[in-house]
């Protein structure tokens, strides 16, 4: 089944792709959920247009992106959090907690774009995450976590 997605699906593809998924799952999800509409010759016309028209708006997007990423290189963040025998950390630091500390810093950015390899941290030491500003724009950002002084 081709359809046409109306929103940023995680693992599937971006707002406006055209994806072929089974029918199953998209007439059971995608659709129902509003993230996908089907693909049919018309429809396809439809957004054909509207990805000429929104090529030159995306230009700045992508250019403002990009200025966030330079931004975000310079910047060095650190994340304190309790600690107990060792460097292993009571609960964890997850994308959240990295989306939060980044809002400190003047970049608001939400935290389902914000991914940490490995899921969540555990322990104290530098780990990278990688933030997608654009679909185009992915940025490694390092991090570290430190221990809270007692």
């Amino acid at each position: 089944m081709e359809l046409i997605l109306k929103e940023d699906v995680q693992n599937l593809g971006f707002k406006d792709d055209v994806v072929t998924v089974k029918n199953g799952y998209g007439r059971n999800y995608l659709i129902p959920q509003g993230l996908a509409a089907m693909a049919t010759p018309s429809a396809k016309k439809v957004l054909e247009e509207n990805l000429r028209q929104k090529a030159h708006k995306e230009e700045k997007i992508v250019k403002a992106a990009n200025k966030t990423a330079e931004a975000l290189k310079q910047l060095e963040i650190k994340i304190t959090a309790k600690t107990g025998a060792g460097d292993k950390l009571f609960g964890s630091i997850t994308n959240m907690d990295l989306a939060d500390a980044l809002a400190k810093e003047g970049h608001e950015i939400d935290k389902k774009f914000v991914s940490i390899k490995g899921g969540s941290v555990k322990r104290t030491g530098p780990y990278v995450s990688n933030i997608r500003l654009h679909r185009e724009v992915i940025v490694e950002f390092p991090f570290e976590v430190i221990a809270e002084a007692k």
